[in-house]
């Protein structure tokens, strides 16, 4: 009988997985979505297991409000730390987290997910902002994904913010739409990203029968919400989500993302 790597038998089930996997390989020669090298358990995902372990997570100490990573003094100075952008700037975001370092690897994939369609990642890269920013989603009433422009959304096919949030394991209330088409927050310099987002959020609206509308500020008001997207660079973007959601009533809001471009001090 085969064994696994530490002499237990294998389950007939591992066995038919890992023919699948041999078939595979030979078959289709599939590679790593992010290193591009040749995938040994394509079954398991579009992304090596190496390239998942080369993610550069973010992790205590962080400014409680955007996310960046602190220098442990000043965590251990007060008990919700801030960063000087968020004490300097005055935030809708109550408490924000990001995953890991918008680069290397998990840009590569974040890369993969949004413009090559590789959507299975989504669940994987969900378990990662789960187990890194849990404290966010546990007592959380809401997760609410950051919604697309609808031709942006139509030439893409989906909004991988949505696909994050179905796997958060909280409620997801598709509560806010694009109104205004924007530019690729990553393609402006940061002094024009507040700017580029103003007014660009609405409450979304639901229509029925007979022309009624109705709006989720209903279950909205004096609940704890988390704002859900893939990328947060300097926080505009989120930061005009929350605003929309506090005018609806929204006791208190809050950022998860899968990754951001981490404040270098200069």
């Amino acid at each position: 009988m085969r064994t696994g790597a530490i002499g237990s038998p294998l389950s007939p089930g591992a066995i038919v997985t890992r023919a699948a996997d041999a078939v595979v390989c030979v078959c289709l020669a599939p590679c790593c979505a992010s290193c591009d090298e040749p995938l040994t358990a394509p079954l398991a995902g579009a992304v090596c297991e190496a390239c998942w372990r080369a993610i550069r997570t973010i992790t205590p100490p962080v400014c409680d409000h955007c996310g960046d990573p602190l220098p442990a003094w000043r965590a251990m100075s007060r008990e919700r730390a801030s960063c000087p952008r968020c004490r300097r700037t005055a935030r809708a975001i109550d408490r924000g987290r990001s995953a890991g370092e918008y680069d290397g690897t998990l840009r590569q994939i974040i890369h993969a997910l949004k413009y090559d369609g590789r959507r299975s990642l989504a669940p994987r890269l969900a378990a990662l902002m789960r187990r890194l920013g849990g404290d966010l989603l546990d007592d959380a009433d809401w997760v609410v994904p950051v919604p697309l422009h609808w031709r942006r959304q139509r030439t893409r096919g989906f909004n991988q913010a949505c696909d994050l949030a179905r796997h958060l394991d909280v409620p997801v209330l598709d509560a806010l739409e694009r109104i205004r088409h924007t530019m690729p927050q990553i393609e402006l310099p940061a002094p024009r990203r507040h700017a580029n987002v103003r007014d660009a959020f609405a409450l979304k609206s639901h229509r029925f029968p007979r022309g009624r509308r109705a709006s989720p500020a209903s279950r909205l008001a004096g609940t704890c919400v988390v704002l859900v997207d893939d990328v947060s660079t300097t926080g505009a973007t989120l930061d005009a989500c929350a605003r929309v959601l506090k005018q609806a009533g929204v006791r208190e809001v809050r950022a998860l993302t899968a990754a951001r471009v981490v404040a270098r001090p200069r």
